[in-house]
């Protein structure tokens, strides 16, 4: 390190010149896939291999993504997992025990000391106009 004085006011700054590698290191391709390839495994947890390989995590995403985006799509590594569709006319029908009860959906409101239960199907004229009763009521 060099001290040198530059201000006019005497104080001296230190400086301290930096030799090495550079800011940005190259990852060759193989780097990269076996990194993507250690991600890809089942339970693998994307941080814990980017501190292995002492990279950020949105790096190996970003890898992973573009390696998936080159790669075939029958390569059994990259298939995505899904579920099967099933006709809903080839599924068996559930136990009667399993069905719920069918049972209109209630709705209770509580204005002003009124209370109003709603069961089933309600007429929305008729229930506007009781509300515009209780609000007249009310005021």
């Amino acid at each position: 390190m060099t001290d040198f004085n530059d201000d006019a006011k005497g104080v001296f700054r230190r400086v301290e010149v930096l030799t090495g590698p550079g800011r940005r290191r190259r990852w060759s391709d193989e780097q990269k896939m076996q990194v993507v390839a250690e991600a890809m495994v089942p339970g693998a947890v994307v941080s814990q291999i980017a501190r292995r390989w002492q990279i950020c995590p949105s790096q190996v995403f970003s890898w992973r993504r573009a390696a998936i985006g080159t790669t075939p799509i029958n390569a059994p590594a990259f298939r995505p997992a899904f579920v099967p569709i099933v006709e809903a006319a080839s599924m068996p029908a559930p136990p009667a025990s399993v069905l719920a009860p069918t049972r209109a959906p209630e709705i209770e409101i509580d204005t002003g000391g009124a209370k109003i239960r709603l069961c089933g199907g309600v007429d929305t004229k008729a229930l506007t106009a009781v509300l515009r009763a209780l609000r007249a009521a009310s005021s």
